[in-house]
């Protein structure tokens, strides 16, 4: 017993350096010093440093994860469409808020820099694969409810069967909404079925499909949200097929018309804003609907 005493206050008394030659079990560490000891270190012991350095990163970013993580209200995303900062908050951040949320438990997460095109001349045709893998994964985890993108994208969604028939979706589940919007529900196909594998093996076959036709979309030209945004072509939204969030689909719909928005008064313009022509600067509470249905 008093032998393990002993052991222990000389323990106790090393430096770090000699408890270190200790650990290791290197009795050539402790005559070496300075720059020396740092050299025979990372030379003997490169590889248990490096185990132990990713370990306690591994930690550290788990616990920085649990601490900042945020429940998701709704998963939405932006396909060939380029949103500015304002407008990233809008559709991310504001809504969260409008839905009463607290905005450090929950979020509404936006997938940006997805692109879909065939056109190989297109500056984003380089990111087309990534984009389409990405989608895919999303839509097969049920990580992705509403998508905002152009006509070329609203079509492979729609040909791919990907999307909600929102004149069924909207008469459903918001009567009082889809009696609003159903004029700005846009029509396409879903392809049931075609020849595209026959065709792959044999060009000189023409290509065959049977397709049938729904409002799969939803023009967002009379959006407040949108429209301030400036865009120069026809912005399209549509809910992928299988979202388990249609209650907080049909939120984001109000607030996307609802949602009040900053329209700028331009003095040198030959047309100003239908909402307000000739008006200053103004808050304007685009389309919002009310409990009698009325805009």
């Amino acid at each position: 017993m008093k032998s393990a005493e002993t052991v222990s206050i000389k323990t106790a008394q090393m430096s770090v350096g000699e408890r270190l030659a200790l650990l290791l079990k290197d009795n050539h560490l402790n005559t070496l010093h300075g720059r020396r000891k740092i050299a025979h270190i990372l030379t003997y012991y490169k590889f248990p440093l490096a185990i132990l350095c990713i370990f306690l990163y591994i930690i550290g970013y788990n616990i920085y994860g649990h601490l900042t993580h945020k429940d998701i209200v709704l998963y939405t995303a932006l396909v060939n469409v380029v949103a500015g900062e304002d407008l990233t908050r809008q559709l991310g951040e504001d809504f969260t808020a409008y839905t009463g949320a607290d905005l450090s438990e929950y979020e509404t997460k936006l997938y940006t820099e997805l692109y879909l095109t065939d056109d190989e001349l297109n500056a984003w045709h380089e990111y087309t694969y990534a984009s389409r893998m990405k989608i895919l994964a999303s839509i097969e985890g049920k990580t992705m409810d509403v998508v905002l993108m152009n006509r070329e994208a609203f079509d492979a969604f729609s040909q791919n069967g990907y999307l909600y028939d929102l004149d069924g979706l909207l008469s459903e589940n918001a009567p009082d909404l889809y009696e609003r919007l159903k004029t700005d529900l846009v029509g396409n196909i879903v392809i049931l079925e075609d020849n595209a594998d026959d065709l792959a093996l044999d060009d000189s076959i023409a290509y065959t499909a049977v397709t049938e036709e729904a409002l799969f979309g939803l023009d967002l030209s009379r959006s407040g949200v949108i429209r301030q945004a400036g865009f120069e072509d026809t912005v399209y939204l549509g809910v992928i097929a299988n979202s388990p969030r249609v209650d907080t689909v049909m939120e984001y719909l109000r607030y996307l018309y609802c949602a009040p928005v900053t329209l700028q008064y331009n003095p040198t313009a030959d047309r100003q804003p239908d909402a307000f022509p000739g008006a200053p600067l103004q808050i304007l509470a685009a389309c919002c609907i009310t409990a009698d249905g009325a805009f």
